[in-house]
């Protein structure tokens, strides 16, 4: 492939800029309007698109890119319906694609970016970019740059591609010259490509960097600093339904219908994301196209010899990040999935984030994977939290706070102190699963004891001494870019992130101790607790504490509500089983259901039917349209259930159904 040297716009292509009207999108889309950045402010376009938006579940369903394209931006809803019709990004000629802050947050998914490059587009403009999503785009071979560069473009000037590498580290800076990561690989291994030397002195690192340097190919040096571009193993990874077909599909398509793994026992499938799809009405029509996905994945499974964490009897072992805590990560592990959420292993003292299919299938294939080292912020956690506190508030109020203001934005989060080793394995998994909420690139933590007697518990013949030797702990006078921040959890309250976001938290109200605050009373019409964010072993029991309360004041779930519960795993399961939990939701009218994502991406039970509906939920995200086209707050375990008796949402307190409670 010739390296790509200058861009500059087609003669005849167009730039279509998502503003905040959607009058002006649809005049756009129909050919009636045309924009520069003369007509508009970056204040003017929409911020926050996230990948729900850019490419729904559903549209998911067909692994070819051409076929994901026909339905770009197809979760843009107004007035209930599309504001892009089928092809019409394609059918627009447009070749730049404009929008605000933060574009791409949300899932790893890399169909986001698939459904602009194979619609036409060979450019996105935007303040800034998610970070999954930013790789995406490069791996791929979208170029990416600011509203200048539009400016500037727009009057007819022609831009290096230097100059939209600039910036990134000399490897990335390479894969975006040669049109994306599958040539440049295929470039390196044909011995084409020059890679930088790594000459990094000893220095203090971080426990994200002393990680990644031990995993540093030979020839790279010991040591990294962040922006170092280094060539890294990864020690596992795993794909799902939803993301092993076009896995699959790229591999054959660069490697041949033989190509072959140099080690698959370090990677896996799971079925986890659509074993509820069936059941969802909105997902009927696309029956036959998720058992394409089902069956592809077996296909990807007998050919390379990964892990087969496959449903048995239509029940899945468990949610793919779940299951990976319990089987698969270790300390000290790089690890990367085809999931946003995999930074969760990042509580096993673990180094984890969520990759595109693109970067999965060339890691799988090649066994490495380069990158550029992150920067780091880290949270020194102390203090205790307050009864009725979990660390789903303790996420809600970062997400509210440093998220917001980017602090977090493709920085590693570290978390570590007393306050840290104070809460269980689970609620530290609950943590690092939201980083990616954060537009973090990942999180990891300390460790200790506690959280190695979990691992080992789940490791037959492995025990605390043999996992001691591989723990990581951060440099003491180690260089945190992002800085150092303090939280005492004993300052924490439940806390509640409104509908469209989940940096929308708001505190309970000291006044009356209750979730009501700025959003007034908030009857409800579903909760929802599960999801790998809320579906673990500490979860159940916060459900069940509730809901055993609730029992012997007589009360059951309200007239009106449905509670769904969805564990995350057979083990969790079965743990809520030999607890006797079952019982009680049966009699307290919970709807239990095996384990799996269902309502948390739109395909399962408990996703709302229609915009009135109401629904507060324990999951990771409530973008619109996430689970169902209601309005979706989120909360902590503890509030989801107890808004599920109460019937309108309120922060959970002991007593609080007994007669005079």
């Amino acid at each position: 492939m010739v390296q790509r040297r200058t861009f500059k716009l087609g003669p005849g292509k167009r730039i279509l800029f998502l503003t905040k009207d959607p009058e002006l999108i649809r005049r756009q889309l129909a050919g009636e309007l045309e924009l520069t950045m003369d007509d508009v402010s970056v204040e003017d376009l929409l911020d926050d698109i996230n990948t729900d938006a850019m490419t729904p579940a559903w549209v998911c369903f067909d692994y070819d890119p051409a076929l994901i394209a026909a339905n770009a931006y197809a979760g843009l809803i107004v007035d209930g319906k599309r504001l892009f019709g089928e092809k019409a990004l394609e059918r627009g000629n447009f070749e730049v694609i404009v929008s605000g802050y933060q574009k791409g947050v949300g899932s790893s998914r890399e169909t986001a970016a698939q459904c602009e490059v194979y619609s036409g587009s060979r450019l996105a403009i935007a303040a800034s970019f998610a970070p999954i999503h930013a790789r995406n785009n490069i791996n791929i071979g979208q170029l990416m740059g600011d509203h200048s560069m539009l400016r500037r473009l727009q009057s007819g000037e022609e831009i290096s591609i230097d100059e939209f590498a600039a910036g990134h580290d000399p490897i990335t800076r390479l894969i975006i010259e040669n049109g994306g990561l599958l040539p440049f690989c295929q470039k390196l291994d044909a011995g084409e490509l020059d890679l930088p030397e790594n000459r990094t002195p000893e220095r203090p690192m971080t426990l994200a960097e002393k990680i990644l340097a031990r995993h540093l190919l030979p020839g790279q040096g010991s040591q990294v600093k962040p922006g170092d571009a280094v060539l890294v193993r990864v020690d596992a990874g795993y794909s799902h339904e939803f993301t092993s077909a076009q896995v699959h599909f790229f591999l054959r398509q660069h490697y041949g219908d033989d190509y072959q793994l140099k080690d698959p026992s370090r990677f896996a499938v799971f079925e986890d994301h659509l074993i509820y799809a069936d059941g969802v009405a909105k997902m009927m029509p696309f029956k036959d196209k998720i058992e394409v996905l089902r069956q592809m994945q077996r296909e990807f499974q007998a050919h390379t010899g990964v892990r087969d964490f496959s449903a048995e009897d239509g029940i899945s072992p468990g949610i793919c990040h779940q299951v990976a805590r319990e089987q698969i990560i270790e300390p000290g592990d790089f690890v990367q999935a085809t999931d946003s959420h995999t930074c969760m292993g990042g509580a096993s003292n673990a180094l984890a984030w969520g990759v595109g299919a693109t970067e999965y299938a060339a890691l799988l294939y090649w066994g490495f994977t380069p990158l550029s080292v992150p920067e780091t912020i880290r949270f020194e956690l102390e203090g205790e939290l307050r009864p009725g506190v979990m660390a789903k508030d303790v996420m809600l109020y970062i997400l509210h706070t440093h998220a917001r203001r980017e602090e977090t934005l493709n920085r590693v989060m570290e978390f570590g102190g007393d306050g840290l080793f104070g809460l269980s394995p689970d609620e530290r998994a609950t943590l690092a699963n939201m980083a990616t909420e954060c537009s973090a690139r990942g999180a990891v933590m300390e460790c200790d004891d506690v959280m190695l007697e979990w691992i080992a518990a789940r490791r037959p013949g492995v025990s605390v001494d043999d996992l001691r030797g591989k723990v990581v702990t951060p440099d003491p006078d180690a260089d945190y870019k992002g800085g150092v921040h303090t939280i005492d959890l004993a300052t924490i309250t439940p806390m509640l992130a409104t509908p469209g976001d989940p940096d929308r938290g708001i505190p309970s109200d000291p006044k009356n101790g209750a979730l009501i605050g700025e959003v007034g009373p908030v009857r409800i019409d579903i909760a929802y607790g599960g999801s790998c964010t809320a579906g673990k072993r500490d979860d159940i029991d916060s459900y069940a504490r509730v809901m055993i309360e609730a029992d012997r004041a007589g009360r059951t779930v309200a007239e009106g509500v449905e509670f769904y519960l969805q564990f995350g795993s057979r083990e969790v399961a079965e743990y809520a089983r030999e607890r006797g939990y079952l019982d009680v939701f049966e009699r307290t009218g919970v709807k239990l259901i095996n384990p799996g994502c269902g309502a948390c991406i739109g395909c399962g039970p408990g996703v709302s039917v229609n915009s009135d509906q109401v629904t507060v939920s324990a999951i990771n995200r409530n973008y619109k349209g996430r689970s169902g086209p209601g309005k979706l707050y989120l909360a902590s375990p503890l509030t989801v259930a107890a808004s599920a008796v109460a019937g309108a949402i309120v922060e959970y307190r002991e007593g609080m159904f007994n007669e005079d409670g």
